[in-house]
């Protein structure tokens, strides 16, 4: 026994050190490779992947993870865009993009059409409002839960090439071969005057068409008599500078400053206007909020600290960083923040960045500030309105709440235009609409069917609070199915608009 465990002793010694001979190795092969200040390190990282991974390395992959890594830790708006976001941006923004030109809404599940862009290779084809999209190509897009994206992507196309969408019309189900074309996007969403002296104008984007189709818009309200302008750029998260400073220019005296740019590698540069545009006479009112961005608050504070106009609603989004775009030869590309724009009298629009950035529009709520002005501070960013219209929380009531959740008013506007499909879709005027909506008993048909198709009635006491606000979707939804498209669809809703109703009882 004494012999035994000696040995086993002895045989413990030797493999301690033959494992402390190991470790000792092991520790003499580590390499430390030297680094500095600057881009050595990833240039190291990538190399020793590519010499010691075990696997096959997909370079494009690695390379897109790296780009976006590196953008996004520099600010919130520095972006990497794959050659597919890339392409979706530019025809944003460009005014124009490949496809068939029709816009549709999903309600229940299934693609239904709610405008046919006039001219474009739908409408020369037959397609109309209020079909159903029940497949692309062979690919069944209807009541299977089809990603609206991915439905997009599939309608979308190289222009000449071919798609096979099939419709159902009422009882028919008919198949349609388009050939993509070049369908214009329109940055105006709607111009109407909304009275005798005044006229709205709404646009959802800063394009490359912007400042032309804004021309075009206002020139048609002056022959009308506008003598004001209430201009929207609610919920506008902006786009190219140039087209904020053409917009600018056209109320503003020459010499005005419209806004300057400056960054560590970018000098002052100043833009002014340069007294020929058309509207420096026009009275001018500015309806802004959270969601206003970018080339929104260029305009609204070019306006705003040169005195041509006051601004309604809420303080706005707190974008204030020109970013300049950047191409590889793959076609990816990214936007690099290049510069920090400033309002005439100076102020920097930016909003402080923060871990949760992309959260703090939701922190307005908690903090109060979009009930009480007195919460708004010019510190956080973003530019404060003339007038503070408090968000209206009367809408929220259950029923309300339980009706949109349900998208049961979008889904009864289009069961309706099933029904009534020739008489709606010939109304072009829209005291006419007015008076075809106040004859159609939609409040009683409406719900109805929010009871037998969703199991949902308002209590008395709901109904009263929620009538007006419902039953004013209501009939925008069911109005956007008649020629007038989205001019009845904005028309409509702005008569529950407590911005709106702020800026015309304003009169400074």
């Amino acid at each position: 026994m004494k012999k035994s465990s000696l040995l086993v002793a002895l045989l413990g010694i030797v493999i301690g050190l033959l494992i402390a001979v190991l470790i000792q190795q092991i520790g003499n092969r580590r390499r430390t490779m030297q680094v500095g200040n600057d881009w050595r390190k990833i240039q190291l990282i990538l190399q020793s992947i590519d010499e010691n991974y075990v696997d096959s390395i997909d370079h494009a992959k690695i390379n897109d993870a790296v780009a976006a890594a590196a953008l996004s830790a520099l600010d919130p708006h520095s972006s990497y865009m794959p050659p597919q976001v890339l392409e979706e941006t530019e025809a944003d923004l460009t005014g124009n993009f490949d496809g068939i030109g029709i816009q549709f809404n999903v309600p229940n599940d299934t693609a239904v059409v709610i405008e046919v862009i006039p001219g474009g290779p739908s409408e020369k084809i037959g397609l109309q409002p209020g079909d159903r999209l029940l497949k692309v190509d062979t690919t069944t897009i209807a009541g299977v839960h089809f990603p609206q994206d991915s439905m997009v992507r599939r309608i979308k196309g190289v222009a000449g090439s071919k798609v096979l969408v099939t419709v159902k019309r009422g009882r028919e189900v008919i198949p349609f071969e388009i050939t993509r074309g070049k369908i214009p996007t329109h940055a105006v969403d709607a111009a109407f005057m909304v009275s005798d002296t005044t006229g709205y104008l709404r646009f959802s984007k800063f394009s490359r068409t912007t400042e032309t189709e804004f021309l075009q818009n206002s020139l048609e309200l002056l022959e009308q008599g506008m003598r004001e302008l209430i201009i929207d750029v609610r919920d506008n998260s902006g786009g190219y500078l140039d087209q904020a400073c053409k917009l600018s220019n056209l109320f503003l005296p020459r010499r005005a400053m419209i806004v300057y740019i400056e960054g560590r590698h970018r000098k002052r540069e100043e833009f002014r206007a340069d007294g020929r545009g058309p509207f420096q006479d026009l009275g001018v009112k500015v309806l802004v909020d959270e969601g206003s961005a970018s080339a929104s608050e260029i305009l609204a504070g070019a306006l705003q600290d040169n005195g041509r106009a006051r601004l309604y609603g809420r303080r706005t989004f707190g974008k204030g960083l020109v970013q300049e775009p950047f191409f590889f030869s793959d076609n990816s590309g990214m936007r690099i923040t290049v510069a920090r724009y400033y309002t005439p009298s100076g102020r920097c629009i930016q909003k402080p960045y923060s871990e949760d950035y992309e959260y703090e529009v939701l922190r307005r709520y908690d903090s109060g500030e979009m009930i009480h002005a007195d919460s708004m501070r010019v510190e956080k960013g973003g530019i404060l309105p003339d007038v503070f219209v408090p968000i209206d929380t009367t809408r929220a009531g259950s029923f309300y709440v339980a009706c949109n959740r349900k998208a049961t008013p979008m889904r009864f506007a289009s069961a309706w235009f099933d029904a009534h499909r020739r008489e709606l879709s010939e109304i072009d005027d829209y005291d006419r609409l007015l008076g075809y909506l106040d004859r159609a008993g939609l409040e009683r048909q409406f719900l109805a069917f929010a009871k037998s198709k969703d199991g949902i009635a308002p209590t008395a006491a709901e109904w009263a609070t929620d009538k007006q606000y419902i039953m004013t979707q209501v009939q925008a939804l069911v109005g956007r199915y008649s020629k007038l498209g989205d001019k009845a669809y904005y028309h409509l809703f702005l008569q529950t608009d407590p911005t709106f109703k702020a800026a015309m009882q304003d009169n400074p």
